[in-house]
């Protein structure tokens, strides 16, 4: 066990090819009624999460110390007497534990702070922002809406065309809803209706359409596994 990883999640197994479509119909529609770029990102997870699998490691290997120690109180037998009781236990529960933050998210999850969660996220986020020059755009009005599972977290990311004109808080009305979705198992028909949403702020807040603006940024969704 050279590296750790925890918790991978395959994007493409909650956005199916019809569903994608949606997405990019979704952004088309939003787009054509400001002048806003949107772009849809998903990542199957920001991070490889190392500290969750050693953690499950640790936490598995002493709880099964735990087991062995108090075996022969609880069924009033004798341990078994010899080195391998005394090694296999704790072997095997690093083992059970390391695998468990491998093969289920939700247990590897809980072994990595909200904080660290919501960090990861950001700085994921940052970087599809650059990733897909969101910010080339003529009136500086991309808009990145990343999606990312395995933390069940959404960051919504504003040009400076955007920002500009609509606060940071009024985007909570799109992550909320998203971030919902997301644990509900439902991250394509939250996403779609994130679109939506980013449409209606764009258009409240006059980011008007231009009568020459032309489809700078591609519509389609970008599916990451990290």
């Amino acid at each position: 066990m050279s590296q750790g990883k925890a918790g991978a999640v395959d994007p493409r197994r909650f956005f199916s090819p019809d569903e994608q479509a949606a997405v990019a119909a979704a952004a088309r529609a939003a787009e054509g009624r400001t002048s806003g770029e949107i772009v849809p990102y998903v990542v199957g997870r920001c991070d490889d999460y190392a500290e969750a699998a050693w953690a499950g490691a640790a936490l598995g290997a002493l709880l099964s110390v735990g087991v062995a120690a108090t075996w022969p109180l609880v069924t009033d037998t004798w341990a078994p007497a010899g080195l391998v009781w005394r090694v296999l236990p704790p072997l095997a529960g690093a083992a059970a534990g390391y695998a468990l933050t491998a093969f289920v998210p939700a247990v590897a999850r809980r072994l990595v702070p909200a904080a660290t969660l919501d960090r990861r996220a950001h700085l994921r986020a940052e970087a599809a922002f650059l990733e897909e020059e969101v910010f080339d755009t003529r009136d500086r009005t991309g808009i990145l809406i990343l999606l990312a599972l395995f933390e069940r977290r959404a960051v919504v990311m504003a040009d400076a065309g955007i920002h500009a004109r609509v606060a940071p808080g009024a985007w909570d009305a799109v992550v909320s809803p998203l971030v919902a979705g997301i644990r509900a198992g439902r991250p394509a028909e939250a996403l779609i209706k994130a679109i939506g949403r980013c449409g209606d702020i764009l258009e409240t807040h006059q980011v008007t359409r231009h009568p020459d603006d032309h489809d700078e940024l591609t519509d389609d969704l970008r599916i990451r596994s990290e």
